[in-house]
């Protein structure tokens, strides 16, 4: 069965973004940068490669999903498939057709895709963001891969978006603290058996 990694920078107050949509105060300088980016180079979008010059292959991950609003940011710098190298999926109710036709738009219920994607074979499957689409599919990420920036914002575009109240557990698979203040923290969600009472 195939994993689902949300893989996504964070203030220490939990927001993936500003109320606008600002990202502007998450760093691309530092030490972090290029540790992060030999561990995920999947990650990195097809603009950013061809400024760097570089062109890795893919480590563990072949595919991307992505909502609309996380989309609309590549959008809207002229870029319609950031990840031509990964198979690349839009979960939208209103984009119709992409307009790159290497995106597949998935206008169904993202859960039932996500769980048939998983039932396929392949490597890991990352969501890019945003946070409204990483709350509908909580339940299915097994992974969690968060770059924390030392920057609170006090409001902005949480997380997991507006999902309810309810507990999941996680266990630190791993975490790096980096000179420029990044920490880059790996949980693995723990089964809920491995934790009796848990969220009774």
């Amino acid at each position: 069965m195939r994993s689902l990694v949300y893989y996504v920078a964070s203030t220490i107050d939990g927001f993936i973004a500003g109320p606008g949509s600002e990202v502007d105060f998450f760093s691309a300088d530092g030490d972090h940068v290029a540790a992060i980016g030999e561990e995920y180079p999947e990650t990195i979008p097809v603009h950013f490669r061809s400024v760097l010059g570089i062109d890795p292959p893919n480590r563990t991950i072949d595919t991307v999903l992505e909502g609309r609003g996380s989309y609309q940011f590549g959008l809207d710098d002229g870029v319609a498939n950031a990840y031509p190298h990964l198979r690349h999926l839009v979960f939208s109710r209103t984009l119709g057709t992409a307009p790159d036709p290497a995106v597949e738009v998935v206008a169904t219920d993202p859960v039932a895709r996500v769980r048939a994607l998983k039932r396929e074979p392949g490597g890991r499957i990352w969501l890019c963001g945003g946070g409204e689409i990483a709350g509908v599919l909580r339940d299915e990420i097994d992974e969690l891969a968060i770059k924390i920036y030392p920057v609170a914002i006090g409001s902005g575009r949480p997380l997991f978006g507006a999902a309810g109240f309810a507990p999941h557990q996680f266990r630190v698979a791993s975490s790096r603290t980096f000179d420029d203040g990044v920490v880059f923290v790996h949980y693995a969600r723990q089964p809920a058996h491995d934790h009796p009472g848990f969220g009774a």
